[in-house]
């Protein structure tokens, strides 16, 4: 039986996840955190030990927030990890078996920087990694070093987020 969410009276089915068999998520770099770690909370751990920059998983916002958007490939990318080796270390761990062969060309991060781009124009940068670690919000000192720049200057932030073009 489909499961089904009520809305204004009216009942609609609920669409089918993708990568889910018989109930259970498969594991895939496209899986997101947040679907990974309700559908496997066991994996939190061995994810939190796989890399350094993951024990900000702990933290109650980023876990409600970031979760939902990140996958384990871009997961893997911030980590500083093999996506493949990831993936299959959750696997293993679940009791799938492990994917021999990913996709190439498939999720891979830009790291060319755009033709405007002159490092020589980076007048000012902000580390804003402590700040994000402590639960702050940086925007305002963002904005204040923003407001300060000159044409053509850039302000360098360092930050453990990929920014990712929405276009």
């Amino acid at each position: 039986m489909q499961e089904v969410w009520k809305e204004k009276g009216e009942f609609y089915p609920i669409p089918i996840r993708k990568n889910r068999i018989m109930g259970k998520l498969i594991i895939t770099p496209k899986t997101k955190i947040f679907d990974l770690l309700e559908a496997y909370p066991q994996l939190e751990d061995a994810l939190i030990n796989s890399a350094p920059q993951f024990k900000k998983l702990k933290n109650p916002i980023l876990r409600k927030t970031v979760t939902k958007i990140t996958n384990l490939s871009q997961a893997a990318t911030i980590g500083k990890l093999n996506v493949e080796e990831l993936v299959n270390m959750l696997r293993n761990k679940i009791g799938q078996s492990a994917i021999s062969s990913f996709e190439a060309g498939k999720d891979k991060y830009d790291t060319v920087s755009p033709g405007w781009f002159k490092e020589d124009y980076v007048v000012s940068t902000i580390d804003i990694r402590d700040m994000l670690h402590t639960g702050e919000q940086p925007v305002h000192e963002v904005l204040s070093a923003i407001k300060k720049l000159k044409n053509e200057e850039i302000l360098k932030i360092v930050a453990p987020i990929y920014s990712c073009p929405t276009y």
